[in-house]
This record gives structure tokens, sequence and C-alpha cells, in this order.
């Protein structure tokens, strides 16, 4: 997601004959696709955060995000004490976190980014790799309304498609970002089901997918596509459009999210039941799974393979 993101950045770039992106990867070969098109890899994220006015954050999890921001503030994150590195001087800079974080590591990003003189912009996205790569993600944008527009011109046209803006409060657009992950990991769950369903009535795929299409719209129609097309189980060494550990990573906190306000999301308990009967279907296989992998439980449940014959045809064909 991210390079896919910073490439459309570095595009845009080049094609407004701007000074190129600066990068910063914790694996530095995973930036060679960027340095090829022109970015300039920095050895450090302290080198990179003095070569630039605008930070664009995309990492997966709540440890690597608080862990990159504790690095530019001098703080160990682990132990919440004076790190070895010297804190950066930020006074002015825009931090962008577009990755999917708990509201409350935003809410802290945003406190400690403003008493050292930056400013913050929580700015998750909604769409798939394959999204992203055409620039088509949605940004929910939260932050001050001076950041944001300095940011607006990287958005619409490079990156999105369209950005929802949701105010000051930052930890309203990760909030919401967690209330769309747990809709779209509802749509993944009644997919698979309906076309487990098809399969074993006979009503057939390509019957189910056209209904799909005509009355409920493009989103579980793609989703139908990515089960029937086998990218629910990538072919070994592919990396999926979405993760299964980021799905249950982000699934989880929607219920943890939905505890402390007092309420249930009950469909996303059964969501992180089938993603966690994935994951032990994945042990010992040297291959990564996608976040619409809880399709393969579903079939196994109703007493068919994990594998489709598409994915099985495909297996054969790659041997």
């Amino acid at each position: 997601m991210g390079l896919a993101m910073a490439l459309n950045l570095q595009r845009h770039l080049s094609a407004t004959n701007a000074p190129p992106l600066r990068i910063y990867n914790r694996t530095a070969s995973r930036g060679q696709s960027l340095v090829e098109a022109g970015s300039i890899q920095s050895p450090s994220i302290s080198d990179l955060i003095t070569t630039v006015d605008i930070c664009f954050i995309c990492v997966s999890d709540d440890q690597a995000a608080t862990t990159i921001i504790g690095s530019m503030l001098g703080i160990d994150t682990k132990t919440e004490t004076e790190a070895a590195i010297t804190s950066i001087d930020l006074q002015g800079k825009i931090i962008v976190d577009t990755s999917t974080v708990h509201p409350d590591i935003s809410s802290w990003v945003q406190r400690e980014l403003t008493a050292r003189g930056a400013s913050f912009v929580a700015a998750p996205v909604f769409g798939a790799t394959p999204v992203a790569l055409e620039g088509r993600l949605l940004f929910v944008v939260a932050g001050g309304d001076e950041a944001v527009r300095a940011i607006e011109p990287f958005l619409v046209g490079v990156m999105a498609r369209k950005v929802l803006r949701v105010g000051e409060d930052v930890s309203k657009a990760t909030m919401m970002k967690t209330a769309g992950n747990f809709l779209t990991a509802g749509l993944l769950e009644l997919v698979a089901e309906s076309l487990v369903f098809a399969e074993k009535t006979g009503i057939g795929n390509e019957a189910l997918q056209a209904l799909i299409e005509e009355q409920y719209g493009p989103l579980p129609f793609a989703m139908s596509k990515r089960m029937l097309n086998g990218h629910y189980l990538p072919k070994k060494g592919d990396r999926p459009w979405s993760d299964l550990n980021l799905a249950l990573k982000d699934v989880g906190l929607g219920v943890d999210c939905a505890e402390k306000a007092g309420t249930r999301l009950p469909v996303a308990e059964l969501v992180l039941k089938h993603l966690g009967e994935a994951r032990l279907y994945r042990e010992g296989k040297d291959r990564a799974l996608d976040s619409s992998s809880l399709f393969g439980v579903l079939r196994e449940n109703a007493g068919l393979a994990f594998e489709t014959d598409v994915v099985k045809r495909r297996d054969r064909e790659e041997q």
C-alpha cells in the first residue's frame, strides 16, 4: 500500500517538475522501485525529516507508528524514556499518518507533535493495493485547516479519488476508519457466505455474481471476483491485496473500540473467528493469505475444499 502511494507521489512530482520524493523504509531494498522512479532514499528517519516539510507515514500497526513518531521525538516508546537519539527539530513540519491505528494513538501523536511545533494530520485510507496503484484511494482526513490545505495538492488526482474531511479531532478520522473496516469485514463475510451458499445449492457462482453486481453494487461485486478469481489464496511468493494479519488487527481494533464505548460488534466477532481459523490453515504453508481468506474457511465448514478449482488449477500450472 505505502509503495503504491509513494510511486504515485513520485510520478506527480516528476510531472510537475517538483523536487523528488524523499523516502525511508526499514527494509531499504523495498524502496528500490521508488529509487528507479526518481526518489531519493534517506538513510534514517532523522535525515528524511530534516529535508522535507511534509512527511507521509504508512505503516502496518500501532507499534510501528509509535516507534517512528518516538524516533522523531527522541523517545523510546517501549520504556517511555528518552532514547539514545536526539529529537529532531520538528518546528513547522507537517506529519501525515495514513496508517490504520487506534484512535488513542492518533490523539497521542497529535499532542506530542503539537508540543514540538509540528502539525499532525490523521489520514487513514480505504482501498486494497490495486486501488492504491490506480491512485483511487479514499482518504479520511482530520487535522488543522492549514495543514490539511498544505497536503491537498497531493491527494485527489494523485493518491486519492476523494477526501472525506471529519474535522480537527484526529481521533475521529481513525475511528471512522475503524468503522469502515468493520463494514468491509462484514461485507467480506456476507459475500463469502453467499458464494458458498450458491455453490452448495446449485445456484452457481456466475448467476450469483450477476445478482451482486446488479443489485448490490461495485464493492461486494469486487469482493466476489477477488474470491472466485483465487486472490483470497495468493500464489506462493505473492503478496496479498490486503494481508490477513492486518485484517485481524483492524477488526480486533473495532471490537476493542466498541467495548470501550459500551457496545458490541457481533458480526466483527464472527469475522475474527473465521480469520483466526484461516490463519491456522496457513501454518506450515509457505504462502501469505488475503483478508478474504475467510472464504476458504467457510468452504471447509460447508464440506468443500479450502482451495477452489480455480486455485488448484492455477497452482498446478505454477509447478
